[in-house]
């Protein structure tokens, strides 16, 4: 197929002009004439490079500066970087070049976004270690994480182009990593796109079928959204308030969240949509205005007491502010309001980009904060990266909760965080020497979790240091890396002890000193590292009287004389499957390796899947969508081998079948009979239980494929009675 250049041409130019319309703050002549350069050395620079579309590569860094631009509101120092993000990485132009003709502060971020793509430890997860390195750059500067996001999102959208796996691969990432991101960052728009997009790729038949339910239900939704708002409108008019009422359905990953939680069907998810009131207040009067807007709406709608959420007294982390409430609309069913002011909206859907506009308030303090909080966790980080994502996600998304010191002083924590968290978010030391906390003037353990509106006080002693059982007792990443951290210390200071005991044990034998014996010894003994050797050694967790046994030969350990391990090593592993193909066929052809289908999905022919390397157990088979998948397809990406199945007509998989219905006498009867008389369906077993007319069951069976489960799930659905069936782990 032959080029058109000049279509080409034109269509940069004319995406060129539609950013420069979206880049509001880029205002000076010398501001456009920065961006101008950035993005004719871009064009040159990308000028024989092509997406996997087939378009050219230009349109991506473009695209990118749009977002950077219009979504988030940066101006232009942000808008060059992004149209520059990739050409430091993937063409011959230099960082120094870079900054010769844009200045220090541009090539900085680059280096920053440059320094994420080219982290690689095979020891690691490629993806983890980037992530790691993308907190360590955002520390300095937060534009570099804000472009990284639009990078990412721009990917999404543009995910169709990539083959299943990649679309998998990079999906899982965006759902573990990224969306959870933008959350803490306050860029709600962002967050929910990159959470529908990760929905699109990981669920697909799930995505689709609720777009289509919505896209069915729009036109009773928009009829019944717009009685709700109509007597609410007049009352605001009435009082004299500047305000927009919007309507707008819950996201697809919100919806399918809820479904799942609840385990109800998409007809049962009530509050579907969701009224956003923004009223245009001066910044005085903003507060008591939402409360007036919020008096108004539960005149005419009863409020859901348990459902109201004050974050205009007490803003989020992320700096996002609003009034909650859910309400009982007409027909009996729960609507969602919210209340915010135009200021609290721009930030809401912007994130802290848009604080900065808003010159003088304290969310730029909070966003500081929050990454000098970073900063510490970073400097104490322990060296496994993959703990590392675990332990700092597990603060990207929780809820809040506002505990005070015994002077007043307020502190955020996490929902669930106990008082220990509390202890080292006063600060480190005291961390370390705390050994409990009295509470509303209560005596508490360590472990015990606070709720909003407690006071606590920290109890310490200078005899006290953390233990092991401690990285139990908290759940923010400050506590876990810094308890990390003084464990490690701790560590090494007992294998140093260790390694003494090692060195005079082994004098009298003749045996060296020296990294080919010490590595003879660390896989005869299997242990991981150095350190952890000597650790072993030194509290009496090695028979160091074994090697005794080796042959040694001037002072070397004679490598046939040692035993070798009984199971085949992960790199061995690794080797075998990589060195014949990428592709893992279920089925005869893998009569060698060891692999077994993973229990906490219960994969069977016709499912989507992908293989596991696990690190002593072969390989896992697990579905796509399992609920670990996001998280292995993440993190331990180069471990993840593709899988299809090949023909097993004559070999049966246990599934299993979970019912609710009405009980009613011969209801177990028709059920297994339906069972029993279909085609090669053995149940291996079943139970019922009945409470108050209303019974669960479960029923395990043996099925060839998916399809013939799910005929037999909608035959079984058809029984008199029967209210739900669904299959286990879906």
């Amino acid at each position: 197929m032959e080029i058109d250049l000049e279509a080409e041409r034109l269509e940069i130019l004319k995406r060129y002009r539609s950013l420069l319309r979206a880049a509001k703050r880029v205002e000076t002549r010398s501001d456009k004439l920065l961006v101008r350069k950035a993005l004719e050395l871009a064009v040159d620079a990308h000028k024989d490079m092509r997406r996997k579309s087939g378009e050219p590569y230009i349109y991506h860094p473009i695209a990118v500066a749009h977002i950077v631009a219009e979504e988030i509101g940066l101006g232009t120092t942000s808008i060059v970087c992004a149209l520059l993000h990739d050409v430091v990485e993937d063409t011959d132009i230099s960082l120094e070049n870079i900054k010769g003709r844009f200045g220090e502060k541009i090539a900085k971020i680059i280096d920053g976004l440059t320094k994420i793509s080219n982290i690689y430890d095979p020891a690691s997860s490629l993806q983890a270690e980037n992530f790691r390195k993308m907190l360590l750059t955002m520390s300095d500067d937060v534009r570099v994480i804000l472009i990284k996001l639009a990078d990412r999102l721009h990917n999404m959208r543009t995910l169709e182009s990539m083959p299943k796996h990649k679309q998998l691969k990079i999906a899982s990432e965006t759902l573990f990593i990224y969306s959870p991101l933008a959350h803490r960052l306050g860029l709600h728009a962002i967050k929910t796109e990159l959470e529908d997009l990760g929905l699109k790729y990981t669920e697909p038949d799930i995505y689709e079928s609720i777009t289509q339910k919505l896209r069915d239900t729009q036109r009773e939704r928009n009829r019944y959204i717009n009685k709700f708002i109509e007597p609410v409108k007049q009352a605001l008019e009435k009082e004299g308030l500047k305000f927009n009422i919007l309507g707008r359905p819950k996201s697809i990953y919100s919806i399918w969240n809820k479904m799942k939680k609840k385990g109800v069907p998409f007809e049962e998810v009530f509050d579907l949509f969701a009224i956003r009131i923004v009223i245009d207040s001066a910044s005085e009067y903003e507060k008591s205005d939402c409360w007036k807007v919020y008096s108004i709406v539960s005149d005419y709608y009863l409020p859901n007491p348990d459902r109201l959420r004050d974050w205009i007294s007490t803003p989020k982390a992320n700096g996002y502010e609003s009034l909650h409430t859910t309400v009982m609309g007409p027909k009996g069913l729960w609507v969602e309001v919210q209340i915010r002011s135009l200021r609290m909206d721009e930030i809401a859907e912007k994130g802290y980009a848009a604080h900065w506009i808003y010159k003088g308030v304290s969310a730029e303090n909070a966003l500081e904060e929050w990454l000098n909080k970073l900063r510490d966790v970073l400097q104490n980080m322990d060296d496994n990266a993959i703990d590392f994502i675990d332990d700092f996600k597990l603060n990207l998304f929780a809820e809040e909760i506002f505990v005070f010191t015994p002077s007043g002083e307020l502190k955020k924590l996490p929902i669930n965080a106990t008082a220990l968290d509390f202890a080292f978010e006063i600060h480190t030391q005291i961390g370390y020497k705390c050994i409990g906390a009295k509470v509303n003037n209560k005596l508490v353990p360590l472990s015990h979790q606070l709720v909003s509106g407690d006071q606590v006080e920290i109890l310490t002693s200078n005899k006290q240091d953390p233990k092991e059982e401690w990285l139990n007792y908290v759940i923010t990443a400050k506590a876990k890396s810094f308890i990390k951290a003084k464990l490690k210390e701790e560590k090494k200071r007992i294998a140093a002890e260790g390694k003494e005991t090692f060195r005079e044990f082994i004098k009298p034998i003749g045996i060296k000193f020296n990294s080919a014996n010490i590595n003879e010894l660390l896989a005869f003994y299997k242990t991981p590292t150095l350190v952890e050797f000597f650790y072993r050694i030194a509290i009496n967790k090695i028979d160091l009287e074994l090697i005794k046994k080796f042959v040694i030969t001037k002072g070397n350990i004679d490598h046939s004389s040692v035993p070798t391990p009984d199971k085949t090593s992960f790199e061995q592993l690794v080797t075998n499957v990589r060195g014949k193909s990428d592709l893992l066929v279920i089925g005869d052809t893998l009569e060698k390796i060891d692999y077994s289908l993973a229990l906490c999905c219960s994969a069977i022919p016709g499912d989507d899947v992908f293989g596991f390397i696990t690190q002593n157990e072969g390989i896992h088979i697990h579905r796509t969508n399992c609920k670990k998948a996001i998280e292995l397809m993440s993190n331990y990406a180069y471990r993840v081998v593709r899988a299809k199945w090949t023909s097993q007509e004559l070999i049966a998989f246990l599934a299993g079948i979970e019912l609710t219905g009405i009980d009613a006498v011969g209801i177990v009867n028709n059920i297994t009979k339906i069972i029993s008389n279909e085609h090669n369906i053995n149940i291996r077993s079943i139970s019922f239980e009945s409470n108050d007319g209303i019974f669960e069951g479960k029923v395990m069976l043996y099925v060839h494929d998916t399809n013939s489960l799910t005929e037999l799930i909608k035959k079984v659905k058809r029984v008199n009675g029967v209210l739900t069936a669904n299959r286990i782990g879906s």
